[in-house]
């Protein structure tokens, strides 16, 4: 007997088997298994575990395209005032330190919050997850805070950069 023979021969019934199997199954659970589960084809579906369908945001522009954008502008804004920094001469620039220290700090708190967000998701980690995020906002707080302080007490982002960079 030919291999294709033996399967045209065997898969009438293993599918009648299987037919029946799905049929029985829901019918040998009592009423609670059966008001507690769904029975779907792959298997049960458990309430309040990763089985659950996500929930989504509702839509908003400016957490879209809006964020994406502020994102992107942002990194390449680095790029001109660092060079700024290092260009200018060596007088106190209180506007160029505030606008390199706050965009640097911000656009450090948005990397950091993609990667909390992205493998530190509440309903995964429902008490390491809120507390990453709110870790993170308090040390992006105290930063600002930081940055604010050597801005305008001590020499500055700019000072700071001129003489790392002659040293």
């Amino acid at each position: 007997m030919s291999s294709s023979l033996i399967l045209r021969s065997t898969l009438p019934r293993a599918l009648a088997r299987r037919a029946a199997l799905r049929t029985a199954l829901p019918q040998a659970r009592s009423a609670s298994d059966a008001a507690e589960f769904k029975y779907v084809p792959g298997g049960p579906i458990y309430k309040g575990t990763v089985n659950d369908p996500t929930t989504f945001p509702p839509p908003s522009r400016v957490h879209g395209s809006y964020h994406w954008a502020f994102e992107r502008l942002l990194s390449a804004s680095l790029v001109p005032l660092t060079a700024a920094a290092f260009i200018t001469s060596t007088t106190a620039h209180p506007i160029l330190d505030g606008l390199l220290g706050v965009s640097l700090i911000v656009h450090s708190h948005i990397g950091f919050d993609s990667c909390v967000v992205d493998y530190l998701h509440p309903r995964k980690f429902p008490i390491l997850g809120p507390v990453s995020t709110w870790t993170l906002r308090a040390a992006t707080v105290a930063t600002l805070v930081g940055i604010y302080q050597f801005n305008t007490n001590d020499i500055g982002l700019t000072e700071l950069i001129t003489k790392v960079w002659a040293a």
